[in-house]
């Protein structure tokens, strides 16, 4: 199967905003400055108010003055933005389909459409299943952007689906970054899901990771991320110290643990 039908079965499966606001969906090729798909985690493992503030989040990034300003910024003055949930799979009928941004009232459309989005919560964390829908939203031709980016949220190490860095590795030789938001929350979350996403997850050109540690900070990295992705840009690197005894992240840490401790129908 093409590409382009793929992702035709993947929208039509979207129901909800995504096939109601079909006529929404640009003509394919449509060059853009950056080609950005959110792919934001709601396993069961984050909490309902971390939902709606991750929720929240996002659809007030996208009402806020420095996202227009950056994309007006832009050569073309114009990016384009897909969303979507997932958990220990793609939760397709959360899926928004291409939209253009290229002033507030686009962006205030797309913020209504997200907080519209049913709540679609499941068990499992699986990043490398989120990365390969991701991946199949940029290639399916609807838009040509100058840089491809996947933006991916979330509060835990993947524990399902295939090997993450596997699916990485092959969704950053397409040419695709890969950027990183662990939301560090919630008790029993992995202290290190930072250093976690660092190695295992991220990559790519100008590849970054922005941690949220309070539901109120989540709001404020949203708005940052967003705003330097548009824009190109990356944040400063974070001197760290490192232990002597300092171990490289292992990145099948959460499929060990779902095993060990018999997550299979809990997560």
């Amino acid at each position: 199967m093409s590409v382009r039908p793929a992702l035709a079965i993947l929208a039509a499966l979207a129901g909800g905003p995504a096939a109601a606001q079909s006529e929404a969906t640009p003509e394919a090729g449509t060059p853009v400055d950056a080609e950005i798909v959110l792919a934001v985690d709601v396993s069961r493992s984050m909490d309902m108010q971390e939902y709606a503030v991750q929720r929240e989040g996002y659809t007030a990034a996208l009402r806020n003055p420095d996202l227009i300003r950056a994309v007006t910024a832009g050569r073309l003055g114009r990016v384009a933005i897909a969303y979507f949930e997932w958990s220990g799979e793609a939760q397709d009928g959360t899926l928004i389909p291409w939209r253009i941004i290229e002033g507030p009232e686009d962006a205030a459309a797309l913020a209504g459409e997200i907080a519209q989005v049913p709540t679609m919560r499941g068990r499992g964390t699986s990043i490398s299943r989120a990365l390969t829908f991701a991946t199949v939203l940029i290639e399916d031709g609807t838009v040509d952007g100058a840089r491809r980016i996947i933006d991916v949220s979330g509060d835990g190490a993947n524990n399902i689906g295939p090997p993450v860095t596997f699916v990485r590795d092959d969704t950053l030789a397409r040419g695709i970054t890969i950027n990183g938001l662990p939301i560090v929350t919630s008790i029993g979350t992995m202290s290190n899901l930072d250093f976690y996403y660092e190695d295992c997850v991220v990559g790519g050109d100008g590849a970054f990771v922005l941690v949220a540690r309070s539901g109120e900070e989540l709001a404020r990295t949203i708005r940052r991320k967003l705003v330097m992705e548009i824009s190109g840009l990356v944040p400063e690197p974070e001197a760290r110290i490192i232990a002597a005894d300092f171990a490289p992240t292992d990145c099948l840490i959460g499929e060990k643990q779902r095993r060990d401790r018999g997550w299979d129908l809990m997560r």
